[in-house]
């Protein structure tokens, strides 16, 4: 057994396997080029036209073995016709004597080997619909009777809608499927009627609708069956009279069937019977005068109407108050009365009024009138008039007692600022509305606002010229006959607009040094408190800021630096929300105190190191200028045995002989300070250092004179000062000031001889020294 399923599911899957290689064999060897669809004789026809859908498909395939087509036709997107075909020929839809029912959207779809194809849309529009035909079982009836109607569409199919025609007014709709409908016709008036129907086909999304049927005449005769409304007494009717109304029928032969009487007043039906019904009632003025007798019989219908003149015994009270407003805890009166009474039937004592419910409260004073102390809350009153047993109720009366309005209180709103608009708040915490709230500037009216809803509010918009004109502004309220209650005066602080900026730098800006405390101080005009800022020019971003609730405040740089120095301002605001900007003020940082005296003790120690230097460099060198100067020292006579034989002394400059005199010294060392001779370029940069020409003095240092027969000498040295000034261009100065010596041996002066007579001689030099 297992071997033949085997088998048998083996041969399958061949069988299956080669069905999917002929079906795909199959699709590779044709293709679907294209199908359209096509309407004959024409997209729009009109009614009872033969209209042929013609689907038509170009294949193209491999060999001459025919394919296997499906064609399938397409109305509104509804399959509405299928067929399969192995020939190539066109596939033929036809539509026999169009309708308007097919009008619509078609589209044909070919299907060869699972490949599909489907053609574009066409459209096919019939027209014309065929005549309607009414058909009624009966042209004449009675009152109430029905007729049964018929409506035929021939020839036509699709969804239809009757409609049916009573003197050309529709009266009943018919859908059916079917091309006729039915119904049945109620004519309830008298007379001859005309009748007919026509019809509707609906071919979406469009609808067609037909001409009228021919009309048919319908008679409707009176029935002789008639209501009749009797009501006692007739005339002169009073509220609290006693009514007797009966309803009947009348003029006919044969008790009707199916006959239903109803006896009503307005809309409230008061007795109901087959053939009379009789109903007693009190008039009264205030129910509906009008009474109906009410025939029906079937779907027929008959009536009998009249109205009854009732007159009022009184009117119906009215309930007043006094006075109109009322307040809490005051006195009122309530007032009934009715306007008007019958007299001829009623006399004025017999009308008797109270309160409904009666309250505690409140006291008779009077027919009608009601005294009392109004409450706290709000309460409902009614009247109640009564004579003859006639109650009548006035309407309900609510009494709202008012609350007096408090004393007001007024604020400013907002902000009050100097020159500009402001908003004055004049409020109540209690009161009834409406209140009237009246502003004032000493004693005289500014203006007057009526408070009638919740949520307004009572806001005057003044303008303040000067500050202490808000104190003189005060507010009443009032809402009452009573004497209106004032506020305080407004107490509100004026804000003055800030004016006048400055900025003030402390220290003074021409003592400003590096290392100081700087103080920028802002100032203004105007009502703290103010944001001060300050800034630098031309940035944006502000160094500092501050709130002060006085009309000036500081920035501080505690030690100032060279960084610090810009140009400086400031900007001010306050509530008024102006701003106002100071001039700029440039701040330059001085160098410091300490920063000069460093500088100018390194400047002096750089001297002095200079000084010594020069100094070192001249004890080098002195050698070579002793040299350079000739210094010759001869005996006076050489034959003389002085211990002490004079000297000679040549001082020369440059190989010239400034000075040649002849001394006695003694035997001891000679000190010369001497004209220094032209120095060598090495020399030339100590010479520039100074535009000051340069002064050397040579000193000659003279021991005792051992001589006994000269005049003693003064103890310790003769001094001989020789000046000699260089120009500052070096040696090849164009001017040489020559030389002065001052010998000073025993009390006399040596003769100075000068061998440049050119040369001019300084006198203002400096003393000689002891």
């Amino acid at each position: 057994m297992g071997l033949l399923l085997l088998l048998t599911y083996s041969l399958l899957s061949c069988y299956l396997q080669a069905g999917g290689v002929v079906t795909a064999q199959l699709q590779r060897s044709f293709t679907i080029r294209g199908i359209t669809l096509s309407i004959e004789p024409s997209n729009d026809v009109t009614r009872d036209t033969n209209v042929t859908l013609r689907c038509q498909a170009v294949v193209s395939s491999l060999g001459e073995e025919a394919l296997s087509r499906e064609y399938t036709i397409f109305k509104d997107g509804n399959r509405v016709y299928s067929k399969t075909s192995s020939s190539s020929e066109d596939l033929l839809y036809p539509l026999p004597q169009a309708r308007v029912s097919n009008s619509g959207k078609y589209k044909c779809k070919i299907n060869i080997g699972g490949k599909e194809e489907t053609s574009s849309v066409q459209k096919l529009t019939v027209t014309g619909l065929s005549k309607p035909v009414l058909h009624l079982n009966n042209d004449v009836v009675r009152e109430g009777e029905e007729i049964a109607a018929r409506c035929t569409a021939p020839g036509e199919t699709g969804s239809i809608f009757f409609y049916f025609y009573k003197d050309s007014k529709e009266i009943l709709e018919r859908q059916v499927s079917s091309n006729q409908a039915e119904a049945k016709l109620h004519l309830s008036n008298v007379g001859s009627h005309k009748i007919h129907c026509d019809y509707i086909v609906f071919a979406l999304p469009d609808s067609f609708k037909s001409n009228g049927s021919d009309p048919t005449t319908v008679s409707v005769k009176e029935l002789s069956i008639t209501p009749v409304l009797e009501i006692f007494p007739q005339y002169k009717i009073y509220e609290g009279d006693q009514l007797t109304i009966s309803c009947s029928i009348t003029n006919f032969q044969d008790k009707p069937e199916n006959i239903q009487l109803f006896l009503s007043q307005g809309t409230n039906i008061l007795s109901l019977g087959e053939s009379k019904v009789n109903h007693s009632m009190v008039a009264l003025a205030k129910d509906p005068g009008e009474f109906e007798c009410r025939l029906e019989m079937g779907k027929f219908a008959k009536a009998a109407t009249k109205t009854v003149s009732v007159t009022e015994l009184f009117s119906v009270p009215t309930l007043t108050l006094s006075p109109a407003e009322v307040f809490q805890k005051e006195n009122m009166t309530l007032t009934c009365r009715s306007e008007s009474y019958a007299s001829e039937r009623l006399s004025k004592e017999e009308l008797t009024f109270a309160l409904d419910p009666p309250q505690s409260h409140l006291m008779l004073k009077g027919p009608g009138v009601f005294y009392g102390r109004v409450l706290k809350s709000d309460f409902n009153y009614t009247c109640v008039a009564q004579a003859k047993g006639i109650v009548k109720h006035s309407r309900t009366l609510t009494v709202r007692p008012k609350v007096s309005v408090s004393i007001p209180n007024i604020s400013v709103v907002g902000q009050a600022v100097l020159h500009q608009s402001v908003k004055i708040l004049c409020k109540s915490d209690i009161g009834s509305l409406p209140i009237n709230y009246t502003l004032l500037k000493d004693s005289a009216e500014v203006s007057t606002i009526s408070i009638k809803l919740p949520f307004q509010q009572a806001l005057f918009t003044v303008t303040i010229t000067h500050p202490a004109e808000i104190s003189k502004f005060i507010c009443e309220a009032k809402n009452s006959h009573k004497k209106a209650p004032l506020s305080k005066r407004l107490n509100a602080t004026v804000i003055v607009p800030l004016t006048h900026p400055t900025l003030t730098v402390i220290p003074d800006i021409a003592e400003i040094s590096e290392g100081d405390h700087l103080f920028l101080i802002c100032g203004v005009d105007g009502t703290p408190p103010v944001i001060f800022t300050w800034y630098r020019v031309g940035n944006q971003q502000p160094v500092h800021n501050t709130t002060s609730n006085t009309n000036h405040s500081n920035y501080q740089v505690p030690l100032l630096s060279k960084e610090h120095a810009d140009n400086y301002y400031c900007e001010a605001v306050n509530h008024a929300n102006n701003v106002v900007r100071s001039d700029p003020v440039i701040i330059e940082v001085r160098m410091a105190l300490w920063k000069k005296v460093l500088i100018g003790g390194f400047c002096l120690l750089t001297g002095a190191v200079l000084v010594v230097v020069l100094v070192l460099c001249f004890k080098s060198k002195r050698g070579k200028r002793e040299a350079a100067s000739e210094l010759s020292v001869k005996p006076s006579s050489p034959k003389s045995d002085d211990s002490n034989p004079p000297i000679t002394v040549n001082l020369t400059h440059d190989t010239e002989v400034f000075n040649a005199d002849t001394v006695r010294v003694d035997k001891a060392a000679v000190s010369v300070w001497s004209k220094r001779p032209a120095e060598s370029a090495d020399d030339e940069e100590s010479s520039l250092e100074s535009n000051e020409p340069d002064v050397e003095y040579t000193e000659v240092v003279h021991p005792q004179p051992a001589d006994p027969e000269r005049a003693p000498l003064k103890k310790g040295t003769d001094t001989v000062y020789s000046e000699l000034q260089n120009s500052p261009h070096g040696a090849a100065d164009h001017h040489d000031y020559g030389s002065v010596e001052y010998a000073e041996l025993n009390g006399e002066q040596p003769e100075i001889n000068h061998h440049h007579p050119e040369v001019n001689t300084y006198q203002d030099l400096p003393e000689p020294v002891d």
